[in-house]
Protein backbone atom coordinates (compact mmCIF):
# COMPACT_ATOMS: atom_id res chain seq x y z
CA UNK A 1 0.00 0.00 0.00
CA UNK A 2 1.10 3.39 -0.79
CA UNK A 3 0.00 6.37 1.20
CA UNK A 4 1.00 9.79 0.71
CA UNK A 5 1.01 12.31 3.17
CA UNK A 6 1.21 16.41 2.25
CA UNK A 7 0.53 19.53 4.87
CA UNK A 8 -0.48 21.94 1.73
CA UNK A 9 0.55 24.96 3.54
CA UNK A 10 -3.10 26.87 3.96
CA UNK A 11 -4.34 25.09 1.05
CA UNK A 12 -1.43 26.38 -1.40
CA UNK A 13 -0.44 23.17 -2.91
CA UNK A 14 -3.81 21.54 -3.23
CA UNK A 15 -3.24 21.73 -6.98
CA UNK A 16 -0.31 19.57 -6.97
CA UNK A 17 -2.47 16.55 -5.52
CA UNK A 18 -3.33 15.65 -9.09
CA UNK A 19 0.73 15.55 -10.16
CA UNK A 20 1.29 13.49 -7.04
CA UNK A 21 -1.39 10.82 -7.98
CA UNK A 22 -0.08 10.81 -11.40
CA UNK A 23 3.23 10.11 -10.67
CA UNK A 24 3.50 7.94 -7.79
CA UNK A 25 -0.21 6.12 -7.39
CA UNK A 26 -0.61 6.35 -4.13
CA UNK A 27 -3.60 4.15 -3.06
CA UNK A 28 -4.24 6.84 -0.12
CA UNK A 29 -3.36 10.73 0.00
CA UNK A 30 -3.88 12.12 3.18
CA UNK A 31 -3.65 16.01 3.41
CA UNK A 32 -3.23 18.36 6.17
CA UNK A 33 -3.98 22.28 5.83
CA UNK A 34 -6.30 21.99 3.15
CA UNK A 35 -9.92 24.76 2.76
CA UNK A 36 -12.30 21.76 3.74
CA UNK A 37 -15.29 23.75 1.74
CA UNK A 38 -14.89 23.15 -2.05
CA UNK A 39 -12.64 20.16 -2.05
CA UNK A 40 -13.09 18.54 -5.30
CA UNK A 41 -14.39 14.90 -5.29
CA UNK A 42 -12.05 13.14 -7.15
CA UNK A 43 -8.20 13.76 -7.95
CA UNK A 44 -7.03 12.41 -10.65
CA UNK A 45 -7.76 8.52 -9.95
CA UNK A 46 -8.70 9.68 -6.59
CA UNK A 47 -11.89 10.11 -4.65
CA UNK A 48 -12.45 11.75 -1.81
CA UNK A 49 -13.41 9.74 1.30
CA UNK A 50 -13.76 12.92 3.96
CA UNK A 51 -13.13 16.04 5.32
CA UNK A 52 -12.99 17.48 8.96
CA UNK A 53 -16.07 20.57 9.14
CA UNK A 54 -15.36 21.82 12.08
CA UNK A 55 -12.67 24.45 10.83
CA UNK A 56 -11.84 26.18 7.70
CA UNK A 57 -8.14 24.84 7.40
CA UNK A 58 -8.89 21.17 7.85
CA UNK A 59 -7.80 17.47 7.02
CA UNK A 60 -9.24 15.21 4.74
CA UNK A 61 -8.66 11.81 2.89
CA UNK A 62 -8.17 10.46 -0.45
CA UNK A 63 -8.38 7.10 -1.84
CA UNK A 64 -8.13 4.80 -4.57
CA UNK A 65 -11.99 3.33 -5.44
CA UNK A 66 -10.21 0.43 -7.59
CA UNK A 67 -8.76 -0.66 -4.43
CA UNK A 68 -10.23 0.51 -1.20
CA UNK A 69 -13.48 1.03 0.15
CA UNK A 70 -14.49 3.19 3.07
CA UNK A 71 -16.38 1.18 5.78
CA UNK A 72 -16.39 4.17 8.49
CA UNK A 73 -14.73 7.45 8.74
CA UNK A 74 -14.64 10.03 11.67
CA UNK A 75 -12.75 13.44 12.69
CA UNK A 76 -11.59 13.81 16.15
CA UNK A 77 -10.69 16.67 18.42
CA UNK A 78 -7.97 16.67 20.17
CA UNK A 79 -6.57 18.42 23.58
CA UNK A 80 -6.41 22.21 22.19
CA UNK A 81 -3.03 23.83 22.92
CA UNK A 82 -3.51 28.00 23.70
CA UNK A 83 -2.58 28.76 20.63
CA UNK A 84 -5.38 26.64 19.54
CA UNK A 85 -7.78 28.66 22.41
CA UNK A 86 -7.08 31.83 21.14
CA UNK A 87 -6.77 32.02 17.48
CA UNK A 88 -9.23 28.77 16.90
CA UNK A 89 -6.96 27.56 13.86
CA UNK A 90 -8.08 23.86 14.30
CA UNK A 91 -11.10 22.11 16.19
CA UNK A 92 -10.88 18.39 14.63
CA UNK A 93 -6.92 17.50 14.27
CA UNK A 94 -7.56 13.56 13.45
CA UNK A 95 -9.19 11.97 10.61
CA UNK A 96 -9.49 7.88 11.08
CA UNK A 97 -10.71 5.97 8.11
CA UNK A 98 -11.48 2.45 8.00
CA UNK A 99 -11.22 1.03 4.61
CA UNK A 100 -11.75 -2.02 3.24
CA UNK A 101 -8.80 -3.62 1.01
CA UNK A 102 -10.17 -4.96 -1.74
CA UNK A 103 -6.99 -6.43 -3.01
CA UNK A 104 -5.99 -8.08 0.30
CA UNK A 105 -9.73 -8.50 1.42
CA UNK A 106 -9.33 -6.89 4.52
CA UNK A 107 -9.93 -3.97 6.79
CA UNK A 108 -7.05 -1.34 7.48
CA UNK A 109 -7.21 2.04 8.82
CA UNK A 110 -5.65 5.15 7.73
CA UNK A 111 -6.00 8.33 9.12
CA UNK A 112 -4.48 12.10 8.50
CA UNK A 113 -3.57 13.39 11.70
CA UNK A 114 -2.24 17.18 12.50
CA UNK A 115 -0.53 17.95 15.95
CA UNK A 116 -0.53 21.35 17.88
CA UNK A 117 1.77 24.06 16.74
CA UNK A 118 5.42 24.82 17.71
CA UNK A 119 4.15 27.23 20.01
CA UNK A 120 2.92 24.03 21.93
CA UNK A 121 4.86 21.81 23.89
CA UNK A 122 5.92 18.67 22.81
CA UNK A 123 4.20 16.78 26.21
CA UNK A 124 0.75 18.42 24.37
CA UNK A 125 1.68 16.68 21.25
CA UNK A 126 2.09 13.72 22.92
CA UNK A 127 -1.00 13.60 24.69
CA UNK A 128 -2.55 14.16 21.40
CA UNK A 129 -0.64 11.47 19.79
CA UNK A 130 -1.75 8.83 22.55
CA UNK A 131 -5.74 10.26 22.11
CA UNK A 132 -5.28 9.86 18.38
CA UNK A 133 -4.16 6.11 18.82
CA UNK A 134 -6.59 5.61 21.12
CA UNK A 135 -9.61 6.92 18.56
CA UNK A 136 -8.42 5.22 16.01
CA UNK A 137 -8.34 1.97 17.69
CA UNK A 138 -12.33 2.48 18.08
CA UNK A 139 -12.41 2.53 14.58
CA UNK A 140 -11.36 -1.15 14.57
CA UNK A 141 -9.94 -2.41 17.41
CA UNK A 142 -6.61 -4.57 16.43
CA UNK A 143 -6.71 -3.68 12.86
CA UNK A 144 -3.67 -2.53 11.06
CA UNK A 145 -3.40 0.73 11.60
CA UNK A 146 -1.47 3.79 10.10
CA UNK A 147 -1.52 7.46 11.28
CA UNK A 148 0.26 9.95 9.16
CA UNK A 149 0.45 13.99 8.98
CA UNK A 150 2.34 16.78 10.67
CA UNK A 151 3.71 16.04 13.85
CA UNK A 152 5.11 19.65 14.85
CA UNK A 153 7.76 17.38 16.53
CA UNK A 154 11.16 19.55 16.07
CA UNK A 155 13.34 17.64 18.48
CA UNK A 156 13.93 14.90 21.04
CA UNK A 157 12.12 12.35 18.28
CA UNK A 158 14.18 9.30 19.67
CA UNK A 159 12.24 9.76 23.10
CA UNK A 160 8.71 9.98 21.19
CA UNK A 161 10.11 6.93 18.78
CA UNK A 162 10.43 4.86 22.15
CA UNK A 163 6.91 5.85 23.99
CA UNK A 164 5.65 5.00 21.05
CA UNK A 165 7.07 1.61 20.79
CA UNK A 166 5.88 0.91 24.54
CA UNK A 167 2.38 1.61 23.44
CA UNK A 168 2.82 -1.17 20.37
CA UNK A 169 3.16 1.06 17.33
CA UNK A 170 6.15 2.14 15.75
CA UNK A 171 6.89 5.59 14.51
CA UNK A 172 9.21 6.16 11.19
CA UNK A 173 11.06 8.88 9.60
CA UNK A 174 11.64 9.89 5.93
CA UNK A 175 14.64 9.42 4.47
CA UNK A 176 15.29 13.01 4.28
CA UNK A 177 14.27 16.49 6.07
CA UNK A 178 10.58 17.57 5.18
CA UNK A 179 10.30 21.21 7.18
CA UNK A 180 13.06 23.36 5.96
CA UNK A 181 11.68 27.00 6.46
CA UNK A 182 13.11 28.17 9.41
CA UNK A 183 16.25 28.07 10.41
CA UNK A 184 16.52 26.87 13.99
CA UNK A 185 13.13 24.45 13.12
CA UNK A 186 14.28 22.03 10.31
CA UNK A 187 14.12 18.43 10.04
CA UNK A 188 11.40 15.65 9.80
CA UNK A 189 8.16 17.37 10.98
CA UNK A 190 6.15 14.23 8.70
CA UNK A 191 5.60 11.20 10.26
CA UNK A 192 4.05 7.56 10.43
CA UNK A 193 3.01 5.94 12.80
CA UNK A 194 2.05 2.25 12.51
CA UNK A 195 0.51 -1.36 13.73
CA UNK A 196 0.17 -4.42 12.27
CA UNK A 197 1.77 -2.92 9.15
CA UNK A 198 5.94 -3.23 8.07
CA UNK A 199 6.94 0.25 6.70
CA UNK A 200 9.38 -0.96 4.36
CA UNK A 201 10.51 2.76 3.43
CA UNK A 202 9.53 6.36 4.01
CA UNK A 203 10.41 8.88 1.30
CA UNK A 204 10.51 12.48 1.41
CA UNK A 205 8.97 13.98 -2.25
CA UNK A 206 10.45 16.71 -4.22
CA UNK A 207 9.26 20.14 -2.75
CA UNK A 208 6.20 21.67 -4.14
CA UNK A 209 4.63 25.21 -3.48
CA UNK A 210 4.10 24.23 0.13
CA UNK A 211 6.86 24.93 3.26
CA UNK A 212 6.60 20.91 4.26
CA UNK A 213 7.53 18.09 1.91
CA UNK A 214 4.99 15.34 1.03
CA UNK A 215 6.22 12.27 1.98
CA UNK A 216 5.31 8.70 0.37
CA UNK A 217 5.05 5.62 2.41
CA UNK A 218 5.60 1.87 0.96
CA UNK A 219 3.91 0.08 3.84
CA UNK A 220 2.74 -3.94 3.34
CA UNK A 221 0.76 -6.14 5.97
CA UNK A 222 2.92 -7.77 8.90
CA UNK A 223 2.46 -11.32 9.00
CA UNK A 224 1.13 -11.10 13.00
CA UNK A 225 -1.93 -9.91 13.62
CA UNK A 226 -2.43 -6.64 15.91
CA UNK A 227 -3.14 -7.11 19.50
CA UNK A 228 -6.42 -5.45 20.56
CA UNK A 229 -6.11 -4.44 23.69
CA UNK A 230 -2.80 -1.84 22.73
CA UNK A 231 -2.11 0.25 25.89
CA UNK A 232 -1.78 3.47 24.39
CA UNK A 233 0.63 5.45 26.61
CA UNK A 234 3.21 8.41 25.08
Amino acid sequence: MLVISYNLRKHRAIAELAELDERYSPDVICVQECETSGLAEDVGRLRLAHSTTGNRLGLAIYYRPDRLLPRSIRAFALKKSLHDRLLRPAHERLLGARLIDLEHQRDVIVASFHAAPLTALNSLRRHQIRSALGELQLLGPGLPTLMVGDYNYPIFKDNLAEKVREAGYELTLSDARTYTRYKFFRGHFDLATSAGLEIRRVETLPRGSSDHLPILVHAEYADRPVAEDIDVVI
